[in-house]
C-alpha cells in the first residue's frame, strides 16, 4: 500500500469535515472537540516530540467512534509541530478501507502512524483499550450503559491518554530508530 499517496490525497481536520460532514456531524465533532482538555504534562510530552510523524486517519464524519476520537487527534496535532495528520473518508477510498479492515470489517477510525519517509510505524483503531475495557464491563460485567453523552463519560480522559500513549510509543520508535538517529546526527 502506498500510504504516502493516500496521505497526500487526504484532508486536514477542518477540510475533511467541510467536505464530508453534514451540519449535524460538524456540531457533534465540535462538541467533542470542546471536551478535550490536555493536561500540562500531556502538552509538554507532545511538544517534546523530536521526530516528524505523518498520520493517516481513515474516518467517517457520520461515525460515532470517529466523533469521539478524531477531535483528540486534532488537539495533538495542534500542540506538536512534529505531528501531521490527514483524514481520508472510508467510503471514498475502497482500497484503503480494504487494506485497513479489522476482523473483516471496514471499521473506523483507523490510524496509520508513519515516519517522515512515510514508512509505517503503527496501525491502531477503531477504539482504544480503555473504551474496549468499558464496553466489556458494560456488556459482560455487573454494570449497564447509562446512555449519557461523553460530557459525563468517565472513560473519555482514559481514551485521550490511550491515544497519547499510542503516539508516544510511535515517537519513541522513531526517536530510537538507528537509521533516523544517523540521519539526524543524534
Amino acid at each position: 500500500m502506498d500510504f504516502k499517496s493516500k496521505f497526500d490525497s487526504g484532508f486536514s481536520y477542518v477540510d475533511f469535515l467541510e467536505k464530508y460532514g453534514s451540519d449535524g456531524d460538524k456540531m457533534k465533532w465540535k462538541s467533542v472537540h470542546e471536551l478535550v482538555n490536555l493536561s500540562d504534562d500531556q502538552g509538554k510530552l507532545l511538544s517534546s516530540f523530536a521526530r516528524e510523524m505523518n498520520i493517516l486517519v481513515m474516518a467517517g464524519a457520520w461515525c460515532g467512534d470517529c466523533v469521539s476520537q478524531c477531535p483528540i487527534l486534532d488537539h495533538f496535532e495542534n500542540v506538536s509541530d512534529k505531528i501531521n495528520i490527514r483524514y481520508v473518508d472510508r467510503d471514498a477510498d475502497a482500497e484503503l478501507a480494504e487494506e485497513l479492515k479489522i476482523c473483516g470489517g471496514a471499521r473506523v477510525p483507523q490510524v496509520v502512524i508513519m515516519s517522515e519517509d512515510f514508512l509505517p510505524v503503527s496501525r491502531d483503531g477503531d477504539r482504544t483499550l480503555s473504551r474496549y475495557r468499558e464496553m466489556d464491563r458494560q456488556q459482560f460485567g455487573a454494570g449497564c450503559p447509562t446512555g449519557l453523552g461523553l460530557g459525563d463519560d468517565p472513560v473519555f480522559p482514559a481514551v485521550v491518554q490511550d491515544w497519547l500513549d499510542i503516539f508516544e510509543r510511535a515517537q519513541l520508535i522513531l526517536r530510537l530508530s538507528p537509521s533516523l538517529r544517523k540521519r539526524h546526527g543524534d
